[in-house]
Parts: C-alpha cells; structure tokens; sequence
C-alpha cells in the first residue's frame, strides 16, 4: 500500500503562527510594562481593594510615547532578558546535584535561628495620610472630598481619593483621569515639621532613643516601657495613639512585633487608625510569612518582586523550597536576606538616626529641560552651594566627588572624582565637579539636562572632640536649657523621593491647571517645576535629633572626685562605685606587675613616695650606669 507522500503546511500558516507567537510577546511585554507604571506605591494603605488592572490600563495610555514612556519600556525589556537569563540558569541548575548548596542552607537557617530574639517588643509609627492629615485640620469642609497635596506629582492623598487608585508619587494629571473631582493643595513644609514636632514629643516620652523613620514615622523599643509601668505593648500602644491624637488631632497607625522588620509590616495591616500586634512566638511569626506577598517586605521592590515571580515565589513561605537555587540566582546578599525574611528575623536595635554612620551627603534637583552650557554652569554653581550647606550642617567633609545628571530622555548618569583632599567649600566642589561636566558635554554633543546634583562619600568628621571629657574631666557646660531643640527645625532637604519628577515649586491650587495641559508637560518632561527661591527645600526624610528632655534640678550638676584618681564623675552611687572599682583594679595590676620585676609598688595618685637616702657610691652609680627599663630582660651572649 503506498504511502501518502507528507503534505509540508502552507507557508501562510507558518506566517501566522509566527505573528500569533510574536503577538502573545508583545502582549506580555505590555503586561509587564503596566505593571511597572503601576510605581512603587503600589503597596500603600488603601490600596487593596482598588482595580489596579484599571489604574495600569489609565497610566500606559496617558503616558504612552512620552519621554518618560519610552525610557521605561527600555529598562522593562531590559529587566525581561535579565529575567530570561536567570530562567535559563535555574533550568541548568536543575539539572545539578545541589545537595551541597541545599545542606548549606539549611545549615545557614540553623544558625540564624539561634540568632532569633523573642525578648523585645518594637513598635513602627505611621501616620495616616501625615500630610493631607494636617491640611484637613485647617480645612475640615474637606473630611468627605477626594484630596491630595503636591503639584506635578502627588506627595500624599487622603484614603477618599486612594479608592480611586491615587497614591503618592503618581504623576497629578494622571490621578485627574482616575478621579475627575480629586482637589489639589499646595505644600506647607512649615506645618508639616511644626505638626511633626508635637508628635516626636509623645514617642520621645516612651522610648528618648527612638529611631525616625522619615517625618511621619518612626520605630521605637518599648520593652523597658512596658516594664516600668507593668503594662502588655498592646496597652502601651493603645495609650501613646490616643495621647497622639489628644495632643494633636491626627491619627496615627502601629504595628508591634519581635523586631523592626516585622513591626514595619504590622503597621500597615490595619490602616488607617489601627494597630496590629504579632505574638512574641516563632510559630505565629513562621505562620504570618508563610503567605506573605513578598513585595510587602520592606526592601523588596518591583524589580525583584518580578524576578521571585519568574521562578515561582510568590510569598515568603515559597521561599524556603527554592532555598538550595537563590545563592547561584541571585547573589550571597539577596540569599540572606531572602532566608531571613521566610524565618521573619530582623534587627531589634533602635537608636537615633543621627547615630547611624554616615556614608553621604547629596543634593539634587529637577528643572525643565535645558541645553545651554552656561545655564549648566549656574545649575552646577548652586548645586555646590547648596551642598556645602548639607555639609556644615552635618559637619563633615567629603574625598569622593560623584556628579549625577539626568538627560532629556530620563536616562541617568554619573560620574566621579576622588579629590587629593577633602572637601567641603562651595568653591571646591563647583572647580572639581566642572572638568566632570565639561566632559560630558563633549562625550553628548548637544545635551539635554532635566536633573543635575552632587554627592560626596569617603567622609571625614569636622566635629570638634569634647577634650575635656576624653581626660575624664567635667564637661563644660554650653548654653541654656533654651538651647535645646525640640526636633522642630526645618533642615534642607537633598532630593526628591517620591517619583522622577520634583513635587516642590510653583504648587497648583484652584483654579486647576488643566489636564490637556498638565499631559503636555509629562510628554514634553516639563513636570518637574523649577525650584523656588526658598532657603530650605525638603522631602520628608531629614534627619532631625530627638526631643531632649529638659535639665533636671542643679543636683545633677554636683559632681563627685575619686578618691583614687581625683577625677570628677557623676553624682551616680552606682557609677561611681564602679568607677572606683575600675580605679583601685588599675592599681592592683600596677603593683602586682611591678612586684613581678622585683620592683617597689607604684604609690597611688596623690600619695608621696617615701624618700630613701642613698649613700656616697650609690648616688656616683647612679651617675654612670643608664636607667634600664624594669621590663626588659638583659640578654647576654658567650
């Protein structure tokens, strides 16, 4: 029987396939990209229940063939074939015996689990929608619209307009599409630190050395609290929200668990004015992360949120199988951290933020595009004086450069110079960072600038020591107790935060500035409004001292002298008896190494040593043999 000779398809039919295959890429391509517009407040309160397939859908069309459009279309296809190539590893790794890598990860979660503290009880303070909060207080006829505050891009909005799909960092004209009637107001950084001010003043009343997050929260230990007052942290948090807003009318939000990692999550479970408490026991933490959405860890992004996803994470409980194939994936740093949050650990030290070591200082701004080499030239100059500002303030100098610039097309550059000194001068830092520039513009014929700012690293300290106190002597005393801050100082602020664009400037308020408008500038990068001629420009997250409590009574100034080192130490019975133990232990090993080299004691201080008189031949001895140091062995050679 013969055979029926094999029909090839049509060639249209492959054309077909091909287009439908290339069809399904593009739209997974679009998937990904309008995931990406989504911005990283994608995870703030209020959020859950919003159609975020509809907000995607309103941002990619509004944005579509903007500059800013173009720019993340090229680092989301950048981060798919960074995706592929993580997916072509794991497959090859697959393939592997992996016991080994399996064992050390297992090994490794053994040894974080004798790291695990279950002592402490930390507490994460949000405040609700800060901003809009304090604008509500003087316009209370806005408690039932949709609001928000900033110009060109939203800093915050109220939980009225998140319904919406609003959030902070969204471009405003954007957020007009998703809701026609939302208000916009102006910032008022004033308000905003005054307000914050108050705030810092109750949390400083349940831990003095609480941590600032940002203006609007803040970390603190509550352990000893508890404690001293016989109180559950439930209580104690309960307490601080209402004295809050008692005091000043805003509502606040907490979350309380065994480290800050965990309280940070906690805080955002029952927003707005809420608060959640995770017991102090590994299996209610093992079981709180086990179907944990890894993109609410503080610290994973979208970028790595996406990447867990491609290879099958989707919660921190999908951590744990894929354990033996994060370190090769992913790098030494994200394995850890990735281990550490399937086991819920976190750091439960909390000191102030002006304790943490500093690693830069930085300032950047936004402005309208510009391609004038002269106009570069005065950006740059006020770049550098502003930054010297930064630096005095946090007196230090800096021997690494860094110029960043950001084109027309919203890619970023930098580039850097180690100075043969360190600097800190106005002068300086403009004369070192100019050749930086000036090359640039011959590497870029024709460029265009919407950003530009400068950053020192490498610091040295300026501050000048307290010798006084490193001798072990009484501090003097500088100033009054109207000297004291508060924590209500307004410092400059470096950079924007929230989005690519600078929210501060000439602020839109009724009338509206128009959507058509406001769309024209987004496409043609003119949302970035320029800088005002303020002396300050802020972004919420400087660092600011803690509240100091007030002196106590003048008791506290009467010093007490060792009896041993005559040094004067404070009025403390407990120090002081330790002090002097430390003291007379000095002594003792003094003398007892001293009588070891067949020597005499060495007389405490303030004690005379007795005198011996020596005769005729020991006084002319001591004029011809040299003084030999008692801890010195003679060697003698045959």
């Amino acid at each position: 029987m013969a055979e029926n000779p094999s029909v090839p398809e049509p060639e249209s039919d492959a054309h077909e396939v091909n287009a439908a295959n290339s069809s399904k890429e593009d739209d997974h391509q679009h998937d990904t990209l309008k995931y990406h517009l989504l911005g990283p407040s994608l995870t703030k309160a209020g959020q859950d229940s919003v159609d975020q397939s509809k907000v995607s859908e309103i941002i990619y069309n509004a944005s579509k063939g903007s500059k800013f459009f173009n720019r993340e279309e090229v680092k989301d296809k950048i981060l798919t074939q960074k995706i592929e190539q993580i997916l072509e590893k794991k497959r090859h790794l697959e393939k592997l015996d992996l016991t080994r890598e399996l064992r050390a990860a297992d090994q490794f979660i053994s040894n974080l689990e004798v790291s695990r503290d279950l002592t402490q009880h930390i507490v994460h303070i949000d405040c609700d929608a800060f901003y809009a909060a304090v604008e509500q207080l003087d316009r209370p006829e806005l408690k039932d619209l949709p609001f928000a505050v900033g110009g060109g891009v939203l800093t915050t909005c109220n939980y009225i307009a998140r319904k919406y799909g609003c959030r902070s960092g969204m471009a405003s004209f954007v957020a007009k599409k998703l809701c026609p009637d939302l208000l916009l107001l102006p910032l008022n950084f004033d308000k905003y630190t005054s307000k914050a001010s108050e705030v810092r003043q109750i949390l400083a009343q349940y831990d003095p050395r609480f941590e600032s997050a940002s203006i609007d929260e803040a970390y603190l230990n509550i352990t000893e609290y508890c404690f001293e007052h016989a109180m559950t942290p439930e209580e104690a948090v309960q307490q601080m929200r209402d004295e809050i807003h008692d005091e000043t009318k805003i509502t606040v939000s907490a979350g309380i668990a065994v480290n800050a990692k965990l309280a940070k999550i906690c805080s955002n479970m029952n927003k707005p004015n809420g608060q959640y408490i995770l017991p102090n026991d590994r299996n209610a933490i093992m079981t709180f992360m086990r179907n944990l959405p890894t993109r609410k860890v503080n610290g994973i992004g979208r970028v790595l949120e996406r990447e867990l996803q491609e290879i099958g994470v989707k919660t921190c409980g999908d951590i744990y199988p894929h354990r033996q194939l994060l370190r090769q994936l992913f790098g030494e740093k994200t394995y850890e951290f990735l281990l550490m949050c399937y086991l819920g650990l976190g750091r439960t030290g909390v000191q102030p933020a002006e304790e943490y070591e500093r690693k830069s200082v930085g300032t950047e701004s936004t402005f309208r595009d510009m391609s004038d080499p002269l106009q570069f030239r005065e950006k740059l100059r006020w770049t550098a004086d502003e930054l010297e500002k930064d630096m005095r303030r946090a007196e230090c100098k800096g021997r690494t450069l860094v110029l960043k610039v950001k084109l027309h097309t919203y890619e970023v550059l930098t580039r850097q110079v180690v100075t043969p000194r360190a600097i800190c001068a106005a002068d300086d830092l403009y004369n070192y960072s100019l050749p930086i520039l000036v090359k640039l513009e011959q590497e870029i014929p024709g460029m265009k600038l919407r950003l530009m700012g400068l950053r020192c690293t490498h610091l040295i300290s300026t501050k000048k020591p307290d010798a006084r106190s490193f001798f072990g002597l009484k501090p003097s005393r500088i100033g009054t107790d109207n000297d004291v801050t508060d924590g209500a100082g307004s410092p400059k602020a470096s950079e924007c935060i929230q989005g690519e664009m600078n929210p501060q400037g000439a602020l839109e308020h009724t009338p509206y500035k128009g959507v058509n408008q406001l769309e024209h500038d987004l496409r043609t990068g003119d949302c970035g409004l320029v800088n005002g001629d303020d002396d300050y420009r802020h972004h919420g997250k400087e660092i600011v001292p803690n509240p100091k409590r007030a002196a106590p009574a003048e008791e506290s100034e009467e010093w007490w002298d060792c009896p041993i080192c005559s040094r004067p130490q404070p009025r403390d019975e407990r120090l002081f008896n330790e002090h002097i133990d430390l003291c007379l232990s000095r002594q003792t090993i003094r003398d007892t190494v001293q009588q070891g080299y067949g020597l005499d004691p060495v007389p405490a201080v303030g004690t005379p040593a007795p005198k011996r008189l020596k005769s005729g031949g020991e006084r002319k001895r001591s004029r011809t043999t040299p003084s030999a140091d008692p801890r010195q062995r003679k060697l003698f050679f045959g």
